[in-house]
Order: structure tokens, then sequence, then C-alpha cells
């Protein structure tokens, strides 16, 4: 059995991890007054033929998998996101399957001193997993990683200074509800078979479930939806960047740690039309022997910092205190990766402020495009080697 640290320990009855968040509101998101259904970032499609009139996609979609809606209304449903650890320990996993988006982050060391274990963000929308489990605590790249989604997050707590930084964007996140904030609720549950006893001592770090139904009730917040689209996403099928451009890309591999090591990697299966997913040990497999699969994947590489948030948004790298791991998405930009049914393009990434959507542009100069489907995001270290094979 793996050794167990301050960080990854949950004792007792979890009162550790569960430390609330003081609320500070910020101003209203400046998406709200879009219509929550329709599709603003696929106007402009990208047609095979670069030179030919663009076209405007009206079509009702669902804004975090681009997948047609039959009632724009049940599109206003709450956003629920959930920190899931993805260390071998931790594994196998429940729900990630139903989840629209899987953020793949840091856990809790930098990769570049070859420490570091991969933590997950999978965000439930246009449907709902019954329980998602484990969860763990959230990291401060989650707030301008997924703002400008609004959403509750699924958690055990943080530490003090991410649960302050946090706090100034109450209006896109909410994540005060962790577990022994909800108990009587049914927003969580510990699954008996996952407790674990180390030395005497009873761990519940690889125990607690998250139930999305549920939490997605105890905030009044946030009752339209997400407001606008996450990615751009393509009118028709030919006009999907991998289709006018795309290379093949049978395999992708994305290395975690220092030297370009713990790979995760990403099969396409002709059968399936989906990417398979596997972890540095195998296939990645979870408890009801489901392989992990998507629609699409993306890789945004970015450079990795270990330190923590000023006040102002400043990365400070000299904190002496409880450094946490940052991904440097502020204002910045990068190298991304998209591949989708076994082609892939590459270009260049930027972001803006925090609650900023990404914004990818082609080798050619032309906007991504996008699939409709569920996508995996890696976030891996910028200086990362990131191989694809046809």
């Amino acid at each position: 059995m793996e050794s167990v640290s301050r960080r990854t320990a949950m004792i007792g009855a979890i009162g550790v991890a569960g430390a609330a968040v003081v609320g500070c509101s910020t101003e209203p998101p400046t998406q709200s007054s879009a219509p929550p259904a329709t599709n603003p970032g696929a106007g402009e499609a990208t047609s095979a033929t670069p030179s030919a009139t663009p076209t405007q996609d009206t079509t009702p979609r669902w804004p975090l998998t681009g997948k047609v809606l039959d009632d724009p209304e049940d599109a206003k449903r709450i956003a629920v996101i959930v920190k899931v650890p993805d260390n071998k320990g931790e594994h196998p996993q429940i729900g990630l399957d139903a989840a629209d988006i899987v953020y793949v982050q840091l856990d809790g060391y930098p990769a570049a001193v070859g420490q570091s274990g991969t933590r997950l963000v999978p965000i439930y929308h246009s449907k709902y997993a019954d329980s998602v489990n484990p969860v763990r605590s959230v990291r401060p790249v989650d707030v301008p990683m997924l703002a400008p989604i609004t959403g509750i997050i699924g958690n055990t707590g943080g530490f003090g200074w991410v649960l302050k930084y946090f706090a100034k964007f109450t209006d896109y996140l909410e994540i005060n509800k962790n577990y022994m904030a909800t108990k009587g609720t049914g927003s969580y549950s510990i699954l008996s078979n996952r407790v674990r006893v180390l030395n005497g001592q009873t761990y519940y770090d690889r125990a607690v479930a998250a139930h999305p139904a549920k939490l997605a009730k105890q905030t009044k917040k946030f009752s339209d939806g997400p407001q606008q689209n996450y990615f751009p996403w393509a009118a028709t099928d030919e006009e999907v960047s991998t289709e006018v451009s795309g290379k093949e890309a049978s395999f992708i591999s994305v290395p975690w740690k220092r030297a370009d090591t713990y790979n995760m990697s990403y099969t396409y299966s002709a059968k399936k039309k989906r990417y398979l997913r596997s972890m540095p040990w195998g296939k990645h497999v979870l408890a009801d022997g489901t392989q992990v699969s998507c629609d699409n994947v993306l890789v945004i590489k970015a450079k990795q910092v270990f330190g923590r948030i000023s006040a102002k948004g400043k990365i400070n790298a000299n904190y002496t205190g409880h450094d946490e791991p940052i991904h440097d998405i502020v204002n910045s930009k990068g190298t991304f990766y998209y591949a989708h049914q076994g082609k892939y393009v590459t270009g260049t990434w930027t972001k803006g402020d925090v609650q900023e959507l990404f914004q990818f542009t082609l080798a050619d100069g032309t906007p991504l495009k996008m699939a409709p489907g569920q996508t995996f995001i890696e976030l891996p270290d910028k200086a990362a080697k990131i191989t694809v094979k046809a």
C-alpha cells in the first residue's frame, strides 16, 4: 500500500478536508445575457474551401458537447464539475463516461521534478452520472480552466489560499458545497469498499462519491445553465478542421513527467469511431470494466508552475508556504493538438483574462472547428513532447 502524505489523507469523517469558502462576489459574467442554447461560437464556420463564404449556424446545441438540442430549455440545467484523483492507487473510477468534458491536470507536484501524477475534472451538463468516485480537493487552475462555464464543483475542500482565490469568482463557480457542508442532502456518499485502514488509522480519501443530480440542487445559482459554447463547434461534419486539413492520428501520447515519461495515450478505434484512453500502466478502465473513450482529444500545452497565485492573480513561484500546481494559462498562449476520428491538426491557443474562453487558431491562420461530442483535454507542460502516429 502506498504511503500517505498530509495532502492525500482525509482522516476520520473527512472533516479536515471540508473547509468552507468565504464568498466574495464579483461583477456578473459578461455572457449572462446570451441565449443559453444558441451557437454563437459556430457562426463563421470554416468550410472545406478556405475562400468559400462562411455559413451561419443557428442550430440550438448543448454548449459543452455541441450536440443538437431537441428542446433549448433542456440546456437550462446546472453544470456539475467533480474533482477526481487519477493516480494508480485511486483507480478504478466511476462515472467518467457520462461527462461532456474531462480535463486532465497536475495532481500535487510539478512534472518538472518527476513526482506528479494527474487529477481529472469531469464536467457534467447534457447528462449526469449517477455517481462519481473518488472525489478530492480543488486546484487553483480550476478557475481559469473552467470559466466562463458556470457550475457547482463537487469536492472535498482545498487549501486556505486556494479557497480564498476561488471566493473571488463566485459568479462562475460554487465550491462551498463540499462533503461536510451537504450532509443529509444525498449529494455525497461513502463507498464502504473503498475505505482503507493504514497503521490503525481509517482513511476516506478514495471512498467519497459525488452524485451530480443531487449536488446540482444545492445551489440556486446558474439555473440558466452555461451561457455560451465552450468550444468552437463546427456547423457540419464537413467543416470539422480534421476533415478539412487533418493528418492521420491513430495514436497520441501525452507525457506528464520529467524526460517525457508517465504517458497518457489515446488509440483510435475505427469500429467505435472514438479514441480509447490508456494510463501509463495500461488501459484506463472504470469500475464497471468499461474502457474510457472519447470523441475528441484536445492537448493544450502550457507552462507548469509550482507556487501560489497572489491576490492580484499573479503567479508567485517563490512562495514558501503551501504550494499548488499551476498551469500558466491566463493571458498566455501556446501550442495545441486536436484529434477526431483518426486525424489531427495543430495550431496556437490563446487565453486572455480568467473568465475568457480559450481561442484556437490553426497553423494556416483559420479558426479551429471541433466536432460535437465528448472531449478529453490534456494540460501537459509546455516542453512536453507529444507523439502522434499515423
